[in-house]
C-alpha cells in the first residue's frame, strides 16, 4: 500500500497544519504549495513556523 500524501495548509492567523493531499483544503485554510509524505510536511512546518503565537496576538504585542 502506498503511503498517504499530505499537503501543508495555513490559515489567516498563520497557523500551519497538514491535510490529506487528495481532499480540498478545509474552510479558512489555504495550500502553501508543499506536498509529500507526512513527515516531509511536518518537517517543512517545523522550519517555517518558528513563532507559534497567532498572527493577531503578535500584532497586538507590536511584533
Amino acid at each position: 500500500m502506498d503511503e498517504p500524501r499530505y499537503k501543508v495548509v495555513v490559515n489567516d492567523e498563520e497557523q500551519y497544519s497538514i491535510w490529506a493531499a487528495d481532499r480540498p483544503s478545509p474552510a479558512g485554510w489555504r495550500d502553501v504549495g508543499v506536498e509529500g509524505a507526512r513527515q516531509e510536511c511536518l518537517d517543512h512546518i517545523e522550519t517555517v513556523w518558528t513563532d507559534m503565537r497567532p498572527r493577531s496576538l503578535r500584532e497586538a504585542m507590536g511584533e
